[in-house]
């Protein structure tokens, strides 16, 4: 077995490491580290970051392995990665919904388009939208063997995408600063990811199709 392909194990933990470090390091910077005056509406921000580094570390894994040819088990960082996905993905929204609520806002939509500025409401409804998909993408357990099941998984790209374009529209931490430019490299990385995955695809229905 090649050596860079059997150290792609330690190479996700520490990637994954790396991007949630610098989430939250960016994270903290936005309010000089004083956790004293941290509020729902400072904390829920990181959750969506990390949310969306982690993912973006899923497509990078599953980008080297493409590139690599390797099999080389990574269930238990998918898996473990996976459910802070899951936990952040939900509370990340969740606890904005909740605290706008509490303030006298009532729901969503209403609660978001009193929040966010009027030019990009449109914006809060990707982060909904995306939520939605990749809740969906957990019943891969389930469904992952049916037929149908590509549509969501197709879906679940361009719902990252959308995440990518949500955040840089909405976030404060990516609006200036060093982390724009570590958010580009997400996104620009994310685009070649994925648009590697469908050329692997075709060629290798391709292939089948010969065979």
């Amino acid at each position: 077995m090649n050596k860079s392909i059997k150290y792609l194990p330690y190479a996700a933990w520490s990637l994954g490491l790396v991007v949630s470090a610098l989430a939250i390091i960016v994270w903290g910077q936005t309010f000089a580290w004083h956790l004293s005056v941290v509020n729902s509406y400072l904390f829920f921000p990181v959750l969506g970051l990390l949310a969306f580094s982690l993912m973006w570390t899923h497509y990078m894994i599953a980008f080297a392995r493409r590139l690599t040819g390797s099999d080389v088990p990574l269930k238990n960082y998918f898996r473990y990665t996976g459910y802070v996905v899951l936990l952040a993905i939900v509370f990340h929204p969740g606890i904005l919904i909740y605290q706008r609520f509490r303030d006298g806002y009532g729901l969503p939509p209403g609660s978001y388009e009193s929040y966010v500025a009027p030019m990009v409401k449109w914006v809060t409804l990707l982060g909904t939208v995306s939520l939605f998909v990749f809740l969906a993408f957990e019943f891969k357990r389930f469904f992952g063997d049916k037929s149908w099941w590509k549509y969501v998984a197709n879906a679940s790209d361009v719902a990252m995408l959308a995440i990518f374009y949500h955040g840089l529209r909405l976030g404060d931490q990516l609006h200036s600063g060093w982390y724009k430019y570590v958010w580009y490299f997400y996104g620009l990385t994310l685009i070649t990811a994925i648009i590697y995955k469908y050329i692997s695809q075709s060629k290798n229905r391709e292939v089948g199709s010969v065979g």
